[in-house]
């Protein structure tokens, strides 16, 4: 069979931003942090540290003590969107960029001579080149005949590796691939496959495409099934269920009023991107986590809304029933049962949010314009530098 797909993966993408931005962390274990605090974890490392065992979600006293020469540097995510755009332009010069599926990801497809492996093979390399001019970073790049495998081949010869599954490497090219690690396949759907009999890749590939489709409960278990196979499935767009903020508190921020300041820059900044993506929530949900063991949460559900002060209303009622006494350490809210704005219709009862719906698109128009700290409301003003914008690794969120 054809190849056909073509998929790129930035190593250790953070890390190597900075590591590009300041060239004396070059070849020095990394360590980026979302806060200049010991009470958080990595969310990247550079495989300088990765080779001391440091990853992400290592704490940061953890990988202290795993790799006394590490470098820590708060993560600076406007920093890793213009780098991303930068890479993908590169990349555009060597092949068309068909879908950039995360900031570190993306995927092209093979067409006409570009199908040839040896063609293909001269392509990653033009890509690997295009990359390496933009900064102090290397990708991995695998080739196959549907994005599922391509995606595959990428994480096999990390870092900096060119990986091609053909038709006839399969399934043993895969074989040594654990099962965890094949993209869909969660901690949950291991334990379902694990009570059928299925603990390998290679109990997965000869199981029948009714096995599969009983385990998964639906067509995703056939779509499994032949994409192992090396055949190109078509995946209906997954569509959005939550948009949500957190951030861990350093301890200047965990008094209970400048916590809140923080929630409410939180929650602005998700009203902001519920008005971007055009949609309306139903329901807000309120996450606190406290030293020592346990944490607290709430949700309330309401008619659907885009609208910044009723959000914060609701905000405070929910803040006003929290436990009290205790130290927070981190904070989160979540935007919950979306649902796309054009479906949407104004409460008979209640036109203040009708009402307000020009306020809302003037303040994002001037945060658009400006900046996003430049207008906002009063309640997230002790915040107003906390909470920095952070990237989800399958959003890319405007920088400005």
């Amino acid at each position: 069979m054809t190849l056909r797909s073509f998929f790129i993966d930035f190593d250790s993408y953070f890390a190597s931003v900075e590591q590009s931005l300041r060239p004396e962390l070059y070849g020095r274990p990394v360590g980026v942090v979302p806060v200049a605090t010991d009470a958080t974890c990595c969310i990247a490392a550079s495989y300088e540290a990765k080779r001391f065992g440091v990853k992400t979600g290592t704490r940061v006293f953890d990988a202290r003590r795993m790799c006394p020469e590490i470098v820590f540097v708060e993560a600076r995510h406007a920093e890793y969107i213009h780098f991303h755009h930068r890479l993908v332009a590169a990349i555009d010069t060597c092949i068309p960029v068909d879908s950039v599926l995360s900031i570190d990801e993306m995927s092209c497809s093979l067409t006409g001579s570009w199908r040839d492996e040896a063609k293909a093979r001269a392509v990653a390399e033009q890509v690997k080149q295009a990359v390496a001019k933009v900064g102090s970073m290397t990708c991995s790049i695998g080739v196959a005949p549907n994005p599922f495998l391509a995606k595959m081949a990428s994480k096999m010869n990390k870092p900096d590796g060119i990986t091609i599954i053909r038709q006839d490497d399969l399934p043993q090219a895969l074989c040594r691939v654990p099962l965890g690690e094949l993209h869909g396949i969660g901690r949950r759907m291991q334990d379902r496959l694990r009570q059928c009999g299925i603990a390998t890749v290679a109990e997965l590939y000869t199981a029948s495409r009714e096995t599969l489709r009983r385990i998964w409960g639906g067509v995703d278990g056939e779509r499994m099934y032949e994409e192992l196979r090396g055949k190109m499935v078509h995946r209906p767009e997954t569509t959005r269920s939550s948009i949500g903020h957190s951030h861990v508190l350093p301890p200047y921020l965990r008094r209970d009023d400048k916590a809140l300041a923080v929630l409410h820059r939180l929650l602005q900044k998700a009203a902001w991107r519920l008005r971007h993506m055009e949609y309306e929530a139903g329901a807000l949900s309120l996450q606190l986590r406290y030293r020592g063991e346990g944490g607290w949460f709430a949700q309330e559900q309401f008619s659907p809304t885009q609208d910044t002060l009723q959000l914060l209303r609701l905000l405070r009622q929910m803040w006003s029933q929290r436990p009290r006494g205790r130290t927070l350490l981190a904070v989160g809210v979540t935007l919950n049962n979306l649902v796309p704005a054009m479906y949407c219709t104004a409460d008979l009862f209640s036109q203040q949010e009708s009402d307000r719906s020009g306020l809302n698109r003037a303040m994002d128009e001037l945060n658009r314009r400006y900046g996003s700290h430049t207008v906002y409301f009063g309640g997230a003003h002790d915040a107003r530098d906390a909470a920095p914008m952070r990237i989800a690794f399958t959003q890319i969120p405007d920088p400005h």
